[in-house]
């Protein structure tokens, strides 16, 4: 059995302008990170945690057009793992 003979996924996200099924951007608008982080006895720091509180819209672009996807987010939520 050859790569091309295996069945595509129904479930897979492509760009309806462009085609791209590989690559995307999720932005976060008006998003809050803190950092809290260690200082070392040499003076660098290392970060130990991280929080992010998100107050805006979250938007699913393409990574090769730019194209607003937005309206895939929801299955791209659920396909994270």
């Amino acid at each position: 059995m050859q790569p091309s003979d295996l069945p595509t996924p129904v479930n897979r996200i492509s760009c309806p302008e462009c085609g791209n099924d590989e690559t995307f951007y999720e932005i976060a608008e008006n998003a809050i990170i803190t950092t809290v982080y260690s200082q070392n006895d040499d003076g660098s720091f290392t970060p130990e945690e991280e929080n992010s509180e998100i107050l805006g819209d979250i938007k699913l672009i393409c990574g090769q057009c730019g194209k607003d996807l937005s309206m895939f987010h929801q299955r791209f939520s659920e396909m994270l793992f």
